[in-house]
């Protein structure tokens, strides 16, 4: 518990110490500087989440989500961040771990049971998107992963909810939302998590178990879970959703995986959530919008496979959803979907 504490004591910070060096690099040429970053960055990796719940024949609560992101190799920024924050990075986990950077964009929406409906529907969830920027640090060893992320975004019309899902519906002809005029109101929105893995057995079987916590205007909560997984050759942590803090970087094998070519495994899994704080649900911060009553406790099951070759990874998780909200009504139920991870590693 104690290191649980200290991790999560400076999980805020070792987002915001690096800005501490603004003032050392703003008496640098700031053109030169730019070009020293730009010819120095490579991308290690590129990274493609999309969930819904089509498959599971529901078109309702969390309904669709994507997540793009790419694993970055900026030089004189990691020097920077690593310089400005060592001696917190060092608290977090191992000094001896490998760091690595992901930056990313992705959209939720979010929808109530009858999307055809065009009038308010004050005893289901509320209409609500989020469009969203972020980033992430991570430290790898062999047997733990810990994850610091950051999301900057906007909820409400801005969030395009409207166009994406009606878009969609036309594409695929299925019926088309008409709720769409009751959602959130636009407001900034932000969050920042942090996630611990460790990996206990071997590249046959193994057990990986983890906790975390963030807070934000989007999401507050506190998390813990694991996957068993069996296969050949397994590598890395496990697969993750579009998740708040969910480690998104897959590319996290080292020296002595670095030769396996092929590997594969299935896995289930849980997560436990104690939540304070559900945009969606609760409803925006500084405008009045509608919600409903947000369960406390929430639990994901997850059952799934995973397949890589080469550089290349593909993995499906199914997730049964308990219940998030109740209304006077009567509950919001529970709920499946599923979530396609696929990635590419660059040399």
């Amino acid at each position: 518990m104690k290191l649980f504490a200290a991790r999560l004591s400076i999980f805020v910070a070792l987002i915001f110490v690096p800005f501490a060096s603004v003032d050392a690099i703003a008496a640098a040429d700031t053109a030169e500087l730019a070009k020293e970053v730009v010819a120095d960055a490579r991308i290690s990796e590129l990274q493609l989440f999309i969930e819904n719940d089509k498959w599971a024949g529901t078109d309702r609560n969390y309904t669709n989500g994507f997540k793009v992101g790419v694993g970055v190799k900026l030089g004189l920024f990691e020097d920077l961040l690593k310089n400005s924050s060592a001696w917190m990075l060092n608290l977090l986990s191992d000094p001896s771990a490998s760091t690595e950077f992901g930056l990313f964009g992705g959209q939720n929406l979010y929808t109530p049971r009858a999307i055809t409906v065009s009038t308010p529907q004050p005893f289901d969830r509320p209409w609500a998107a989020w469009l969203y920027l972020g980033g992430i640090a991570q430290h790898a060893t062999a047997s733990t992963l810990d994850t610091v992320e950051a999301d900057v975004g906007v909820v409400g019309p801005v969030a395009l909810g409207r166009p994406v899902q009606t878009e969609w519906h036309r594409l695929i002809g299925v019926n088309r939302p008409r709720g769409w005029g009751n959602q959130n109101p636009t407001e900034a929105a932000f969050l920042l998590g942090y996630l611990h893995k460790h990996r206990y057995g071997n590249d046959n079987f193994d057990f990986v178990p983890h906790y975390g916590v963030t807070v934000g205007t989007v999401m507050t909560l506190a998390r813990a879970g694991g996957i068993v997984r069996f296969g050949q050759h397994m590598t890395g942590f496990g697969p993750d959703g579009i998740e708040p803090g969910g480690a998104m970087l897959q590319g996290t094998r080292h020296e002595q995986e670095q030769g396996r070519n092929f590997e594969w495994y299935a896995f289930v899994g849980a997560d436990y959530r104690l939540v304070a704080r559900n945009i969606f649900l609760d409803g925006t911060v500084f405008h009045d919008s509608p919600s409903v009553d947000r369960r406390t406790g929430v639990h994901d099951l997850t059952a799934g496979f995973s397949l890589r070759y080469a550089q290349l990874r593909f993995s499906l998780t199914r997730v049964r959803r308990s219940e998030e909200f109740a209304t006077s009504r009567g509950g919001g139920s529970g709920q499946t979907f599923d979530s396609f991870n696929i990635g590419f590693e660059f040399k």
